[in-house]
Protein backbone atom coordinates (compact mmCIF):
# COMPACT_ATOMS: atom_id res chain seq x y z
CA UNK A 1 0.00 0.00 0.00
CA UNK A 2 1.68 3.47 -1.23
CA UNK A 3 1.78 5.69 1.86
CA UNK A 4 0.52 8.82 0.09
CA UNK A 5 -3.13 6.84 0.01
CA UNK A 6 -5.43 8.21 2.00
CA UNK A 7 -6.77 5.00 4.44
CA UNK A 8 -10.22 5.48 5.70
CA UNK A 9 -10.70 5.29 9.39
CA UNK A 10 -13.68 3.12 9.37
CA UNK A 11 -14.51 0.37 7.05
CA UNK A 12 -17.59 -1.97 6.95
CA UNK A 13 -17.49 -5.12 5.18
CA UNK A 14 -20.73 -6.77 3.73
CA UNK A 15 -19.07 -10.52 3.74
CA UNK A 16 -21.25 -11.84 1.29
CA UNK A 17 -21.32 -14.92 -1.34
CA UNK A 18 -19.95 -17.77 0.78
CA UNK A 19 -22.29 -20.46 -0.24
CA UNK A 20 -22.25 -19.19 -4.19
CA UNK A 21 -18.39 -19.57 -3.75
CA UNK A 22 -19.15 -22.95 -2.40
CA UNK A 23 -21.73 -23.97 -4.72
CA UNK A 24 -19.11 -23.07 -7.43
CA UNK A 25 -16.23 -25.39 -5.93
CA UNK A 26 -18.48 -28.84 -5.10
CA UNK A 27 -18.42 -27.77 -1.30
CA UNK A 28 -21.43 -27.69 1.07
CA UNK A 29 -22.14 -24.08 2.25
CA UNK A 30 -20.60 -25.12 5.54
CA UNK A 31 -17.68 -25.11 4.21
CA UNK A 32 -18.18 -22.24 2.59
CA UNK A 33 -18.86 -20.16 5.59
CA UNK A 34 -15.98 -22.01 6.98
CA UNK A 35 -13.72 -20.62 4.03
CA UNK A 36 -14.87 -17.23 4.35
CA UNK A 37 -14.33 -17.20 8.48
CA UNK A 38 -10.50 -18.27 7.56
CA UNK A 39 -10.53 -15.65 4.70
CA UNK A 40 -11.28 -12.56 7.63
CA UNK A 41 -8.95 -13.17 10.46
CA UNK A 42 -6.46 -12.89 7.84
CA UNK A 43 -8.06 -9.80 5.84
CA UNK A 44 -8.91 -7.90 9.51
CA UNK A 45 -5.15 -7.94 10.56
CA UNK A 46 -4.31 -6.71 6.70
CA UNK A 47 -6.87 -4.19 6.88
CA UNK A 48 -5.11 -3.08 10.40
CA UNK A 49 -1.95 -3.26 9.11
CA UNK A 50 -2.48 -1.04 6.27
CA UNK A 51 -3.77 1.97 8.36
CA UNK A 52 -7.64 1.17 9.21
CA UNK A 53 -8.53 1.66 12.97
CA UNK A 54 -12.19 0.58 13.19
CA UNK A 55 -13.52 -2.65 10.80
CA UNK A 56 -17.26 -3.41 10.92
CA UNK A 57 -17.90 -6.77 9.68
CA UNK A 58 -21.64 -7.78 8.93
CA UNK A 59 -21.52 -11.64 9.90
CA UNK A 60 -25.02 -12.31 11.12
CA UNK A 61 -27.91 -10.31 10.33
CA UNK A 62 -31.39 -10.58 12.72
CA UNK A 63 -32.89 -12.46 9.20
CA UNK A 64 -30.30 -15.23 9.14
CA UNK A 65 -32.18 -16.93 11.92
CA UNK A 66 -34.64 -17.70 8.55
CA UNK A 67 -31.94 -19.83 6.92
CA UNK A 68 -32.10 -24.09 7.41
CA UNK A 69 -31.92 -25.19 11.09
CA UNK A 70 -28.59 -26.61 10.15
CA UNK A 71 -27.00 -24.54 8.88
CA UNK A 72 -27.90 -21.79 11.43
CA UNK A 73 -26.23 -24.04 14.18
CA UNK A 74 -23.13 -24.80 12.22
CA UNK A 75 -22.85 -20.84 12.23
CA UNK A 76 -23.52 -20.68 15.84
CA UNK A 77 -20.64 -23.15 16.42
CA UNK A 78 -18.02 -21.66 14.27
CA UNK A 79 -19.01 -18.46 15.94
CA UNK A 80 -17.73 -20.24 19.26
CA UNK A 81 -14.51 -21.44 17.93
CA UNK A 82 -13.60 -18.29 16.35
CA UNK A 83 -14.18 -16.36 19.65
CA UNK A 84 -12.87 -18.91 21.88
CA UNK A 85 -9.90 -20.54 20.02
CA UNK A 86 -9.11 -18.93 16.82
CA UNK A 87 -9.29 -14.79 17.08
CA UNK A 88 -5.79 -14.98 19.61
CA UNK A 89 -4.17 -14.18 16.01
CA UNK A 90 -6.42 -10.84 16.07
CA UNK A 91 -5.56 -10.26 20.15
CA UNK A 92 -1.90 -11.00 19.30
CA UNK A 93 -2.73 -8.13 16.63
CA UNK A 94 -3.63 -5.91 19.48
CA UNK A 95 -7.17 -5.67 18.23
CA UNK A 96 -9.97 -5.13 20.46
CA UNK A 97 -12.87 -6.68 19.68
CA UNK A 98 -17.18 -5.66 20.23
CA UNK A 99 -20.06 -6.32 18.94
CA UNK A 100 -23.03 -5.03 17.62
CA UNK A 101 -26.63 -6.37 17.63
CA UNK A 102 -29.21 -8.21 19.59
CA UNK A 103 -28.15 -10.89 22.29
CA UNK A 104 -31.64 -12.43 22.42
CA UNK A 105 -32.17 -14.90 20.70
CA UNK A 106 -28.03 -15.77 20.10
CA UNK A 107 -27.62 -19.50 22.61
CA UNK A 108 -26.00 -18.88 25.68
CA UNK A 109 -22.54 -20.68 24.37
CA UNK A 110 -22.30 -17.63 21.41
CA UNK A 111 -22.96 -15.20 23.99
CA UNK A 112 -20.71 -16.32 26.75
CA UNK A 113 -18.06 -16.26 23.80
CA UNK A 114 -18.63 -13.13 22.79
CA UNK A 115 -18.40 -12.22 26.36
CA UNK A 116 -15.05 -14.22 27.02
CA UNK A 117 -13.40 -12.12 23.67
CA UNK A 118 -14.76 -9.12 24.28
CA UNK A 119 -13.29 -9.20 27.82
CA UNK A 120 -9.70 -10.56 26.46
CA UNK A 121 -9.12 -7.92 24.16
CA UNK A 122 -10.67 -5.30 26.43
CA UNK A 123 -7.53 -3.74 26.82
CA UNK A 124 -6.16 -3.64 22.97
CA UNK A 125 -5.93 -0.20 21.31
CA UNK A 126 -4.36 -1.10 17.93
CA UNK A 127 -7.49 -1.25 16.11
CA UNK A 128 -11.55 -1.90 16.63
CA UNK A 129 -12.96 -4.82 15.10
CA UNK A 130 -16.94 -4.57 15.69
CA UNK A 131 -18.61 -8.11 14.50
CA UNK A 132 -22.16 -7.35 13.50
CA UNK A 133 -23.76 -10.73 14.99
CA UNK A 134 -27.86 -11.13 14.92
CA UNK A 135 -27.64 -7.55 13.78
CA UNK A 136 -30.29 -5.29 11.79
CA UNK A 137 -29.67 -1.16 10.75
CA UNK A 138 -33.65 -0.62 11.49
CA UNK A 139 -33.72 -2.68 14.74
CA UNK A 140 -30.59 -0.59 15.56
CA UNK A 141 -32.20 2.56 15.09
CA UNK A 142 -35.37 1.13 16.91
CA UNK A 143 -33.64 0.03 20.17
CA UNK A 144 -31.79 3.27 20.55
CA UNK A 145 -34.98 4.77 20.80
CA UNK A 146 -36.77 2.81 23.19
CA UNK A 147 -33.58 3.67 25.51
CA UNK A 148 -33.92 7.01 24.40
CA UNK A 149 -37.70 7.02 25.73
CA UNK A 150 -36.80 5.36 28.67
CA UNK A 151 -33.87 7.86 29.87
CA UNK A 152 -36.53 10.03 28.97
CA UNK A 153 -39.11 8.70 31.58
CA UNK A 154 -35.99 8.67 33.80
CA UNK A 155 -35.50 12.06 33.97
CA UNK A 156 -31.96 11.25 32.91
CA UNK A 157 -31.88 13.03 29.57
CA UNK A 158 -33.74 15.37 27.82
CA UNK A 159 -34.91 17.00 24.62
CA UNK A 160 -32.41 19.41 24.13
CA UNK A 161 -30.12 16.68 24.61
CA UNK A 162 -30.70 14.71 21.17
CA UNK A 163 -28.84 15.32 18.58
CA UNK A 164 -26.98 13.50 15.55
CA UNK A 165 -24.38 13.04 18.16
CA UNK A 166 -26.46 11.61 20.80
CA UNK A 167 -27.67 8.79 18.48
CA UNK A 168 -24.04 8.25 17.31
CA UNK A 169 -23.17 7.79 20.66
CA UNK A 170 -26.20 5.30 21.62
CA UNK A 171 -26.09 2.79 18.89
CA UNK A 172 -25.35 -0.49 19.83
CA UNK A 173 -21.57 1.06 19.89
CA UNK A 174 -19.71 4.47 19.99
CA UNK A 175 -17.71 4.33 16.54
CA UNK A 176 -17.27 7.07 13.82
CA UNK A 177 -18.99 7.18 10.58
CA UNK A 178 -18.35 5.28 7.86
CA UNK A 179 -15.66 6.06 5.09
CA UNK A 180 -16.28 2.99 3.06
CA UNK A 181 -18.62 0.02 2.48
CA UNK A 182 -17.52 -2.91 0.71
CA UNK A 183 -19.69 -5.29 -0.28
CA UNK A 184 -18.91 -8.93 -2.21
CA UNK A 185 -20.15 -11.32 -4.56
CA UNK A 186 -21.58 -8.54 -6.86
CA UNK A 187 -24.69 -7.39 -5.14
CA UNK A 188 -25.38 -4.23 -5.39
CA UNK A 189 -27.46 -3.32 -2.05
CA UNK A 190 -26.62 -2.53 1.72
CA UNK A 191 -29.31 -5.14 3.21
CA UNK A 192 -29.95 -3.27 6.56
CA UNK A 193 -26.23 -2.54 7.60
CA UNK A 194 -25.47 -0.13 10.00
CA UNK A 195 -27.87 2.56 8.24
CA UNK A 196 -27.34 5.80 10.30
CA UNK A 197 -23.34 5.39 10.53
CA UNK A 198 -22.84 5.21 6.37
CA UNK A 199 -25.37 8.34 5.67
CA UNK A 200 -22.06 9.72 3.71
CA UNK A 201 -20.36 6.60 3.30
CA UNK A 202 -18.35 5.44 -0.13
CA UNK A 203 -19.50 2.19 -1.31
CA UNK A 204 -17.40 -0.39 -3.01
CA UNK A 205 -19.26 -3.45 -5.02
CA UNK A 206 -17.43 -5.78 -5.86
CA UNK A 207 -18.32 -9.72 -7.91
CA UNK A 208 -15.51 -11.29 -5.72
CA UNK A 209 -17.05 -14.11 -3.45
CA UNK A 210 -16.24 -13.08 -0.05
CA UNK A 211 -14.03 -16.00 0.56
CA UNK A 212 -11.55 -14.94 -1.95
CA UNK A 213 -11.79 -11.27 -1.41
CA UNK A 214 -7.83 -11.44 -0.58
CA UNK A 215 -5.37 -8.29 0.79
CA UNK A 216 -5.17 -7.69 -2.45
CA UNK A 217 -8.48 -7.09 -3.52
CA UNK A 218 -8.76 -4.87 -0.51
CA UNK A 219 -6.35 -2.90 -1.86
CA UNK A 220 -7.88 -2.27 -4.73
CA UNK A 221 -10.28 -1.11 -2.86
CA UNK A 222 -8.69 1.22 -1.20
CA UNK A 223 -7.44 3.34 -4.43
CA UNK A 224 -10.93 2.98 -5.58
CA UNK A 225 -11.68 4.87 -2.73
CA UNK A 226 -9.18 7.43 -3.36
CA UNK A 227 -10.37 8.32 -6.89
CA UNK A 228 -13.46 9.80 -4.97
CA UNK A 229 -14.49 13.09 -4.31
CA UNK A 230 -16.47 12.98 -0.72
CA UNK A 231 -19.57 15.04 -0.73
CA UNK A 232 -20.79 15.13 3.03
CA UNK A 233 -24.61 16.40 2.07
CA UNK A 234 -23.44 17.72 -1.34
Amino acid sequence: MEEQLTIPKHVGIIMDGNGRWAIQHGLTRSQGHRAGADNLKKLCIHMKEVGVSYISLYAFSTENFKREKKEVKFLMDLFVTLFTKEFQTILDQNIKVVFSGRRDPLPKKVLDAMDVISSRSSECDGCVLNICLNYGGQSEIVDMVKKTCLLYQQGKVSLDEIDTNYVQANLYQNLPPLDLVIRTSGECRISNFMLYQSSYTEFYFVKTYFPDFSESAFDQAILEFNQRTRKFGG
